[in-house]
């Protein structure tokens, strides 16, 4: 069974799946990533689905959910995205690890469609950096441990 990681946001509509689909295209075949809000907003932004998929990251599929739906869940890892939810995290049964990763909350972004796109590109760009670093070393520790 593959450990799950959890990404928190507050509501579960970009920082978190940004990094949900950048962290399952990165070591999906080792971990078990999900994503959650602890006041999720019930979508995903459209922004968020169109600049992962200038990436080759279709997140359209996803859904924005409370983070209650994973409590009853094995919980290896959480990773806050926002400080809020860092905050707000609950403790999980048998989790091991916690991180808090923050990044600027792009569905706040003013402006033009174009000036909103180069924020979410931004963060999109910081989470990739950050996640796929984060992928290289749980891939590095699975295969020191012969996995």
């Amino acid at each position: 069974m593959k450990p799950t990681v959890l990404i928190l946001c507050t509501g579960n509509s970009c920082r978190s799946q940004l990094a949900e689909g950048v962290l399952r295209a990165a070591a999906g075949e080792l971990l078990d990533v999900q994503s959650a809000g602890s006041r999720p907003a019930g979508y995903v932004h459209p922004l968020a689905v169109q600049v992962m998929n200038e990436i080759g990251i279709d997140i359209s599929g996803h859904r924005s959910k409370h983070l209650n739906e994973l409590l009853q869940r094995p919980v290896e890892t959480v990773i806050t995205v926002c400080g809020d939810a860092d905050q707000a995290c609950p403790a999980f049964p048998g989790q091991v690890n916690r991180h808090h990763w923050g990044f600027d909350d792009p569905a706040k972004a003013s402006g033009t469609e174009q000036e909103k796109l180069a924020v979410f590109r931004r963060v999109r760009d910081e989470i990739r950096k950050v996640f796929e670093a984060y992928a290289a070393g749980r891939r590095d520790q699975s295969m020191r441990n012969g996995n």
